[in-house]
C-alpha cells in the first residue's frame, strides 16, 4: 500500500474553520510539519479541500 507524506506549507491564519479542522484532522499543527499517512479515498478527499495549503509526496512502500 502506498503512503503519502504531507507537509503544511501555508499558514492557517485567515482560513475557514472547515479548513482548519481538516488540517488538524490530518495531524498537522505547525508550519512545515510533516506527517505520513496511508493512502485511501477519504484522505484524498481531505487533501483536495486543503490542496492550496499542503505539499503531498507519494512514498512507495
Amino acid at each position: 500500500m502506498a503512503q503519502l507524506q504531507i507537509k503544511l506549507v501555508r499558514s492557517l491564519i485567515g482560513r475557514t474553520e472547515v479548513q482548519r479542522a481538516t488540517v488538524q484532522s490530518l495531524g498537522l499543527r505547525k508550519l512545515n510539519q510533516t506527517v505520513t499517512r496511508d493512502d485511501n479515498p477519504g484522505l484524498r478527499g481531505m487533501l483536495d479541500k486543503v490542496a492550496h495549503m499542503v505539499q503531498v509526496t507519494e512514498i512507495d512502500a
